[in-house]
């Protein structure tokens, strides 16, 4: 890559491609699967852009590179900053106390070192590959501090901060020991997006009461004269591209061999998810066991296909998780299964673009029940491939998504009683009832696409403060 400045920097703890090692020892690079990376390519090719992120694994030590015309600027991290910054601070920290404590948080001075020092070294990074008065977007949890430091080290830069996962409460949020520092550390960005309009009112609400800036609805004043504002951007899909491969022969085919596969039941329940205790894959498990043990339905009238993507294997909660999951799908499977056919088919795995949309296609219901979720994609990937207005959705109210997808079944995730309700309902809705839910989400979806919420962030950064100069709030509201 050649050594340039760049009008559009983006900022994110992992870079767009995985490094893939090849049979002769040698590697190459494969572009990730997600949204993010859809949402974010056109976007840095009309604006002449650079992607800063981990490369992945410890110490790899990869020079600038160009990958499928876009220009990768890697940052190594060792074995230490993986263990303090990415599997301590962000995902041992951070990510309990942002999904509502489903899990115990723990709090270790020697995380939050490296996650200062990771974090200041993708500013550096950043501020060295921005030209004069360009744009930086830094991405989700990983990089809350970098705004500021960019900012003190670039103060000419436009910045623009988009959180991926869900804002807490206070309750929750103040728990943290370096609350004000992580929310001075936002408050280097011009634009703080976040999910949904929630998440930006506790940002506001803790700016003010932690902080002790003025603010008046969305927009924080600072002393130095700079508005901040705090908005909702709910992310999305490339919902054209995964209709069009989900309308493909080779995914259609595949599907009637998944179904056949699976002995070709009346309904096939499907979940797919990263194996996360957020996730709430065990309790939906549960919920499908007991209603075959009720004798609601059997193996020919439904089975469950369960994709757990494998996360965080190294850590102990993730082992555990597995372990309980494994345990309940084998009882499961020993009480109701039957030879050839298990009543749950449990895939601890990843699996490519085309084989989601064939499980997509393949499913009559889909079954997304997190806890707590800052969107959850998958809900509306199962929406994009289901063209012909068929198929139900099981949503949980505590996932982003069901703000939009409002015509879903959804469900507490905590209610086993009430989810069995809302499976059996599902299961046993008739064709014009599931075509009126699913033709009203498939407006919300096909219409807020991923390219509209990436175009939608990127014009409100290039407007802060040009229109919110006309009234500042002579008290505190």
């Amino acid at each position: 890559m050649k050594d340039v400045s760049h009008h559009l920097v983006i900022v994110a703890n992992r870079l767009p491609v995985d490094r893939v090692e090849l049979a002769d020892g040698s590697h190459t690079w494969r572009t990730s699967p997600g949204g993010l990376v859809t949402a974010i390519e056109p976007v840095m090719r009309h604006g002449d852009g650079v992607w800063i992120g981990w490369p992945g694994g410890v110490d790899v030590d990869v020079e600038p590179f160009t990958d499928n015309d876009m220009d990768l600027v890697p940052i190594s991290m060792s074995a230490e900053d993986i263990e303090g910054f990415y599997e301590g601070f962000s995902n041992g920290t951070l990510w309990p106390i942002y999904h509502d404590l489903v899990a115990k948080p723990e709090f270790h001075r020697e995380w939050w070192d490296s996650y200062v020092a990771v974090n200041q070294r993708f500013a550096e990074k950043a501020a060295e590959a921005a030209d004069e008065g360009a744009t930086v977007w830094v991405h989700d949890y990983q990089l809350q501090l970098v705004p500021q430091m960019l900012r003190t080290l670039r103060p000419d830069l436009r910045i623009g901060f988009y959180l991926h996962i869900p804002f807490p409460p206070a309750e929750l949020f103040q728990q943290l020991p370096w609350r004000r520092q992580i929310l001075e550390g936002l408050l280097g960005a011009d634009l703080v997006g976040f999910q949904l309009p929630g998440a930006a009112q506790n940002f506001i609400r803790l700016v003010r009461q932690r902080v002790g800036h003025k603010t008046h609805r969305d927009l924080v004043y600072l002393p130095d004269g700079r508005t901040v504002r705090a908005a909702a951007f709910p992310i999305s899909i490339d919902a054209a591209g995964l209709e069009e491969l989900a309308r493909s022969e080779s995914v259609a085919a595949r599907a009637a061999e998944i179904r056949e596969a699976l002995g070709n039941p009346r309904r096939v329940f499907l979940g797919i998810d990263r194996l996360d205790y957020t996730k709430g894959i065990y309790a939906r498990l549960r919920a499908f066991g007991e209603l075959l043990e009720e004798g609601h339905f059997d193996v020919e009238d439904a089975v469950f296909v369960q994709v757990a993507v494998p996360s965080r294997e190294q850590v102990e909660q993730y082992r555990l998780l597995r372990d309980e999951i494994d345990r309940l799908v084998g009882r499961i499977n020993g009480d109701h299964g039957r030879i050839g056919s298990p009543a749950i088919s449990y895939l601890h795995s990843s699996y490519p673009r085309e084989e989601m949309a064939a499980l997509y296609r393949a499913a009559d219901v889909m079954v997304v029940t997190p806890y707590r979720d800052g969107m959850n994609l998958v809900a509306k990937e199962y929406v994009a491939c289901r063209y012909e207005g068929d198929g139900a959705l099981v949503l949980s109210e505590f996932a982003g998504a069901a703000e939009e997808l409002r015509q879903a079944w959804l469900v507490n995730p905590y209610d086993i009683n009430g989810m069995k309700s809302a499976l059996l309902e599902a299961y046993g809705a008739d064709e014009r009832e599931r075509t009126r839910r699913m033709r009203a989400m498939r407006r919300q979806v096909t219409q807020h696409d991923v390219k509209a919420w990436a175009e939608s962030f990127m014009t409100e950064l290039a407007d802060v403060g040009t229109h919110e100069k006309d009234v500042r709030p002579a008290r505190r509201s």
